[in-house]
């Protein structure tokens, strides 16, 4: 949200190890399309009627990275999540989030293959459930915030901004050496 909604000073590298930039659709451990599939999407269900709530939104920070597929174009969704609004989905449009997300000079993006917490795990790198869907993912340049660019993603990617890379295993499983790694990549100038 920083950089959406700040960025001053602005944020030169942005490392996100796993992150939730897309945010998520189903509860930690508990993917909709997977072995408790029916159970997990009541979760869901239940979660998505909590969510988009002002005292939610305010209240519980991890409100603020579910984005519900089968809800996202609800005015529930659009007036008061707070992932709607950075990503320019909301019922207002905020130029200043494009220009600020524009300010950051790298965005490295690393995702977990085998990702447990975060779904669809692809999230991890700008894509996310299609909307009204939780099985078909798509890939970043396939979601409507890239394509449409709504708040800078596209003219991040065609400038060269963003760099991806994967790790083998689940949520947060990295090597010390990979993180030294990745600072020495994105975070110097070699």
């Amino acid at each position: 949200g920083y950089i959406h909604k700040y960025n001053a000073p602005p944020v030169k590298t942005f490392l996100s190890v796993h992150g939730t930039v897309s945010g998520v659709a189903g509860f930690p451990n508990c993917n909709p399309d997977g072995l408790l599939g029916p159970v997990c999407k009541q979760i869901s269900h239940l979660c998505g009627d909590l969510a988009y709530t002002d005292l939610t939104q305010n209240l519980l920070f991890q409100v603020d990275y579910f984005r519900d597929p089968m809800r996202v174009n609800t005015d529930a969704y659009k007036n008061y999540s707070q992932l709607a609004a950075w990503n320019n989905e909301g019922s207002a449009v905020n130029p200043a989030y494009k220009a600020n997300f524009g300010k950051t000079l790298r965005f490295a993006m690393i995702k977990a293959l085998k990702d447990t917490m975060i779904f669809p795990n692809e999230g991890e790198h700008w894509g996310h459930f299609a909307d009204g869907s939780l099985k078909t993912v798509l890939t970043m340049k396939e979601t409507k915030w890239y394509s449409e660019d709504l708040f800078g993603l596209r003219t991040a990617d065609e400038a060269g901004k963003l760099f991806f890379n994967t790790t083998t295993g689940d949520h947060l499983q990295f090597t010390q050496e990979e993180l030294s790694w990745w600072v020495y990549l994105y975070f110097t100038d070699q």
